[in-house]
């Protein structure tokens, strides 16, 4: 593997704990900052390269959201490069733990996940000389303070990577705003930081975000979410007709609601776009009272008419409505994936790159993604529960049917749940 010459910002992060370095008596390093700025890959190399310079048959952590993520984030493409240094990487995967043997030492490094609260029983009782922490701002606070507690040999030090989230997230007010009170060495990282990227590259990844989303991911900000969700919607020419001839599948996507508005969207798949060509949208305070589930079902049998969808997605919470979609025995059902604000950066990645494209005929949908706006007055990143009926329905084709990346790609072979992890 050739490497490329070291940016400076990747210098500190590849050599704070020398010897020789003003931070080498840091008991942390925090590396924040946009996207692809070039950070993660360098604290992994720095991280082992530490451990060896200082610990022999220890036992150290690598965390991340899921252990699945932490692979492929992390260990699968930092891997090549251990192993072009001359380190010895023995994998075992029933355990999720490498040994990782250089210059006659030997330490293990043990995978964890940390997606939710009861994560932090995974990790208790393990006696740890150091942990990196690869996108800490998605972990909750449990899992990581007890992952932290672990770190009790002589010496040990804590690696956290992250992109930034909103201002009052708990890492951003307990690390970064308290660095000083913590003895932690703080890096900023930007894109230019990284130099593998061009700029050409560069300047697609400015031109995929807005926003929030774009002063946290490009400029590295921790920012609270505000105004509208997706403010590049309000665009001129935004909204396209339906577009002529066949189209190679349908879909449809629903949120459900008996006394809220159910919005049933219909997704047509032609030359790897998918438009929204039409929509049921019901309100039972403007139209007229509230519609039972088999009204609603005749409602989407109107929307489909002669047309036969791969799958009709619904809202996960609707399972009487699922129910009798099931029974009619017509369309395949499958419930929706519903994570709001993975969700919405979904949307709006598939929009920006035009992989979705909604049409002229969708007139509620139009009046939503003018209306549909984060919540000046949340502690989290949420938008208000008002006019986000379409943009729910919408936000779960994207999550449900496009793949995790910027590219979103149509899954082949079918929809699938994601794999479960350990």
């Amino acid at each position: 593997m050739k490497f490329q010459e070291f940016s400076i910002r990747q210098l500190q992060a590849l050599s704070w704990w020398c010897r020789n370095s003003p931070y080498a008596g840091c008991d942390a390093v925090i590396c924040d900052g946009a996207v692809r700025s070039g950070k993660t890959v360098c604290m992994g190399v720095s991280f082992f390269a530490w451990c060896f310079y200082r610990f022999d048959q220890q036992s150290f952590a690598l965390c991340g959201k899921t252990i699945r993520s932490l692979r492929r984030n992390l260990v699968t493409p930092l891997l090549p490069i251990l192993k072009e240094l001359g380190f010895t990487v023995h994998g075992r995967a029933g355990e999720n733990m490498l040994e990782v043997t250089q210059r006659g030492r030997t330490n293990r490094f043990y995978l964890f996940g940390g997606k939710d609260e009861g994560a932090s029983a995974m990790i208790q009782g393990i006696t740890l000389a150091g942990i990196l922490l690869d996108e800490v701002a998605l972990m909750p606070r449990s899992f990581v303070e007890q992952a932290l507690a672990r770190c009790s040999v002589e010496g040990s030090k804590f690696w956290f990577n992250c992109n930034p989230e909103h201002p009052r997230h708990w890492f951003y007010e307990e690390w970064i705003q308290k660095r000083d009170e913590k003895n932690a060495y703080y890096l900023h990282f930007r894109m230019e930081d990284n130099p593998s990227l061009s700029e050409k590259m560069i300047e697609r990844y400015r031109g995929l975000y807005s926003g929030s989303f774009y002063q946290r991911f490009i400029e590295g900000r921790w920012v609270a979410a505000e105004g509208l969700v997706y403010p590049f919607m309000e665009e001129p020419d935004r909204f396209l007709p339906p577009p002529e001839g066949p189209f190679e599948e349908f879909i449809v996507s629903c949120d459900y609601g008996t006394v809220n508005p159910a919005s049933f969207g219909l997704w047509g798949r032609k030359e790897g776009v998918w438009y929204r060509l039409k929509e049921y949208y019901y309100d039972s305070k403007r139209d007229g009272g509230p519609k039972t589930d088999e009204e609603h079902y005749q409602g989407l049998v109107s929307l489909l008419g002669a047309r036969r969808p791969r799958c009709v997605i619904v809202d996960p919470s609707a399972a009487s409505f699922q129910e009798v979609i099931r029974r009619h025995g017509e369309y395949r059902v499958i419930p929706a994936k519903n994570n709001v604000l993975d969700g919405i950066r979904q949307v709006s990645t598939a929009l920006k790159e035009g992989a979705v494209e909604i049409c002229r005929p969708c007139k509620d949908s139009i009046r939503e993604f003018g209306l549909y706006r984060w919540d000046p007055a949340g502690n989290k990143d949420c938008p208000v529960k008002e006019n986000d009926h379409a943009m729910d329905d919408i936000r779960y084709f994207c999550a449900t049917v496009m793949r995790r990346n910027h590219q979103a790609r149509k899954i082949i072979g079918g929809i699938c749940d994601e794999e479960t992890d350990s």
